[in-house]
């Protein structure tokens, strides 16, 4: 007889953002991994781009799949090549994007995505970490590859990706100015951000210019606005406009999909090329050994992911997923076991 867990999952790619939570087995851990009880679960927006099936030519699942990107727990069970973790440990990760399953009472993860939970946060506020930090991290040191002394702008950055990107930011040595809400002002500038402009109030475009680098998590909508305040061979990262060539060569696709990314990103990477911008899309990665240093960032500055206020438990899954699609929520939404 297998154990079973409650794990909520779909059957097929969907308009209809909805997951059943269904009883499976626990799973069976190879030599490489450990196996996490979970005990929060962050839910993203990147779960409705899952469930749509809008990322499939980035990473294709089969089903059925269980849902959820980025965990907290403790650790159960060890596979006999992990040498660097113990039954008893309190991880947290981003799930590696071929094995994800957060959204379950228990999780097979491989021992390279994990790191030790930072020691000053609770399992519900370290869920709401990896995703957003390790964006931020692989952003910054990656695609951007920013240089100290230089400038970024994060456009709607009072959420939870700027409160991680601000302090990794400062920690390079980085200009960083924010636009957001008038709530996150304080907050923000208190994390080390030098500038953070209002948007209710104040037109990003009037009064930045000469930016080195901007990072986009607003979308094609805002495109060529971030392109007007960017210099001369500055680079624009989004988060959120879209796969092009450069992402397809990166990423090692197929050639098929290399072909299939240039022709959709082609009027963003030419309308760059106008600017004498770089144009970079990204797809954050696991990566425990990152973690471990955006753990010390977390414990040095004292940074506390604003959670929402409502916790929900799996068997409220569909309005965890219905308050993140609806865009509203207070801070990061989370399912608590």
């Amino acid at each position: 007889m297998k154990t079973l867990m409650k794990a909520a999952q779909i059957t097929k790619y969907s308009k209809d953002i909805q997951a059943q939570v269904n009883d499976i087995p626990i799973p069976e851990i190879n030599d490489n991994e450990v196996l996490v009880k979970v005990k929060a679960a962050a839910v993203n927006p990147l779960e409705m781009l899952i469930i749509t099936g809008s990322v499939k030519l980035i990473q294709d699942y089969e089903f059925p799949l269980t849902l959820g990107n980025e965990l907290t727990g403790i650790i159960e069970k060890v596979g006999k090549n992990v040498a660097e973790f113990q039954v008893g440990d309190d991880i947290y990760t981003r799930l590696p994007l071929k094995k994800i399953g957060a959204f379950a009472e228990y999780a097979a993860i491989d021992a390279t995505a994990i790191a030790l939970m930072p020691k000053n946060l609770s399992y519900v506020e370290a869920a709401a970490a990896p995703l957003a930090g390790l964006t931020a991290y692989q952003g910054l040191h990656e695609e951007l590859e920013a240089q100290p002394g230089k400038s970024v702008f994060i456009p709607g950055g009072s959420g939870s990706f700027g409160q991680m990107a601000v302090p990794i930011a400062k920690e390079m040595g980085l200009n960083v100015i924010v636009s957001g809400n008038s709530e996150a002002r304080e907050r923000t500038l208190e994390m080390g951000a030098d500038q953070y402009l209002i948007y209710t109030t104040e037109n990003y475009v009037d009064s930045l210019s000469n930016v080195d680098y901007v990072i986009d998590t607003l979308g094609p909508k805002e495109f060529d606005n971030e392109l007007s305040i960017i210099k001369p061979r500055g680079r624009l990262l989004s988060l959120r406009t879209g796969p092009n060539k450069r992402f397809g060569k990166k990423g090692n696709f197929p050639f098929w999909k290399q072909k299939l990314f240039s022709v959709a990103g082609a009027k963003y990477d030419h309308k760059a090329k106008k600017h004498d911008v770089k144009y970079h899309f990204m797809f954050v990665r696991s990566d425990g050994a990152q973690l471990k240093k955006i753990t010390k960032i977390i414990e040095e500055h004292n940074i506390v992911p604003t959670i929402h206020p409502t916790l929900f438990p799996i068997d409220n899954v569909n309005e965890a997923l219905e308050l993140v699609a609806s865009g509203r929520p207070k801070g990061k939404v989370i399912i608590n076991f």
